[in-house]
């Protein structure tokens, strides 16, 4: 047991669960760039971030497993972004998955040679920087409620959405930006 005992060692499992659900929870987009493996919680946190883009050399797994602990916490996340089988799969075998077999189950969203990793986290990042933050944020938050409703609910949810979303002034900027042929003045409004 960690330094502290039982309530000390559960406390920091608690905050690391919050760690996973602020991440994913955050107003604005997150990016988990990976130039070194991805294991255990290393992999909940690349998982709670919204997009992720990872070295060619980079690993990713839940080997835990291999040491008599189930991966728990990151199992939530893991269930949220892979199939029933290849899910148990990831969390019961311990295997370590290749940058390129992250990218082709979805777990990453791209794989690039080390050299070029900032360039296209930067360049990921900046394209983001160029949408309007207010409808991000709306878009986000209505992605990660819909995702739990059952598919009737989700539809009514995000038809509802929609109509926040088209009384935003960043979608008037946006619109009146096309039709203009110009490029949008965001407010993040």
């Amino acid at each position: 047991m960690g330094e502290g005992g039982f309530l000390a060692t559960h406390e920091g499992r608690r905050a690391y669960a919050q760690l996973l659900s602020r991440l994913q929870g955050a107003r604005k987009p997150t990016i988990a760039r990976l130039n070194g493996h991805a294991l255990a919680g290393g992999l909940g946190l690349v998982l709670a971030c919204d997009l992720a883009v990872a070295a060619e050399h980079v690993e990713l797994g839940t080997p835990e497993i291999d040491v008599g602990l189930f991966p728990m916490m990151v199992m939530a996340l893991v269930q949220r972004h892979l199939g029933r089988k290849r899910a148990l799969e990831l969390v019961m075998t311990g295997d370590r998955l290749s940058a390129r077999e992250a990218l082709s189950l979805g777990l990453i969203n791209r794989a690039v040679p080390a050299a070029e990793l900032d360039a296209v986290v930067g360049a990921l990042a900046a394209k983001l920087a160029g949408k309007s933050q207010a409808v991000l944020a709306l878009g986000k938050r209505a992605f990660l409620t819909a995702e739990d409703m059952p598919f009737p609910a989700a539809l009514e949810f995000l038809a509802s959405q929609l109509s926040l979303n088209t009384l935003a002034e960043d979608a008037a900027e946006g619109i009146s930006a096309f039709l203009a042929k110009r490029p949008p003045d965001w407010k993040d409004r």
